[in-house]
């Protein structure tokens, strides 16, 4: 008797089989309602399933999706994180420890804690949460007012805090807290606390000159209250309001060459310490 067609043996494991299952199924190849690895094989040997080279993705295409996929997580939008951490996780490229922080966020989303922060701002609720610095030591605020805002590319937490403890601000601006995000454990406990809302952060008016060419290139801010030209002077003063001086200096020292404080004292002469600290750092070393 001839036989009507040959037949092979694949030595795979489970999770192979269950991979080519899951084509096979994709592609219809069934017999009855269960997915046929023989016909798949079938219609490959037969080029009618096209198969070619799973290209490596570059560095840099992996760290891009690393950063979308950290800045969708910040932004609350958790189930497109989840979509680029498994498409990431497909990838062989990745590295071990990203690979394990990929795992880590689908074991343990973020969802109840993120959410819960959402709810409590668009409520106007005051809460607590517990936050980690870049230290890893942890710390308590009970929060009165807050927003989430981009600062230098990552998302955080802006917030008026009850607590001054290790702010390192001018006193006027002490209760303000900028958290990250991804500082705040997956596993915060937040909760609703007694207290009114307050309608935003505090703030100072700060007055800084500009000079040479970052005068003449300096573009307006809304939060600027006042542009002006100084008279007979090719000088171009400035009066904002701010809420951080943290996020001031990082915007001005770029350009502290042609950039002068003037007003408040006090964050004029922190800035003058964060300059004399610059320079003594660089004398040490000549």
């Amino acid at each position: 008797m001839s036989r009507k067609g040959e037949s092979i043996t694949l030595s795979i494991s489970d999770r192979d089989k269950s991979n080519l299952e899951a084509i096979a199924l994709e592609l219809g190849m069934m017999w009855g309602d269960r997915p046929n690895i023989s016909k798949l094989v079938e219609a490959i040997a037969r080029q009618q399933v096209q198969i070619s080279k799973n290209a490596e993705w570059s560095s840099d295409r992996i760290e891009s999706l690393d950063r979308a996929f950290r800045l969708i997580i910040d932004m609350g939008e958790l189930d497109r994180a989840k979509i680029i951490a498994n498409l990431l996780l497909e990838r062989s490229e990745i590295t071990a420890p990203l690979r394990r922080d990929i795992e880590k966020f689908l074991d343990s989303s973020p969802e109840s804690w993120r959410k819960t922060i959402d709810r409590y701002i668009q409520q106007k609720q005051p809460f607590r949460l517990r936050y980690l610095d870049a230290a890893d030591r942890p710390y308590e605020f009970s929060i009165y007012h807050a927003k989430v805002n981009l600062h230098d590319k990552r998302f955080y937490l802006d917030c008026w805090c009850e607590e001054t403890t290790g702010s390192n601000d001018v006193i006027a601006l002490q209760h303000n807290r900028c958290l990250r995000l991804d500082r705040i454990p997956k596993e915060a406990a937040i909760s609703a606390i007694e207290g009114k809302w307050r309608s935003q952060l505090d703030q100072i008016h700060v007055t800084f000159n500009l000079s040479g060419n970052l005068a003449y290139a300096y573009q307006p801010r809304k939060e600027d209250i006042d542009n002006t030209w100084l008279e007979n002077q090719p000088v171009r003063q400035i009066i904002r309001k701010i809420s951080s001086t943290f996020w001031f200096y990082r915007e001005i020292m770029p350009y502290a060459e042609d950039c002068e404080i003037v007003d408040p004292d006090d964050v004029r002469e922190k800035f003058i310490e964060k300059v004399r600290s610059l320079y003594l750092r660089y004398s040490l070393h000549k």
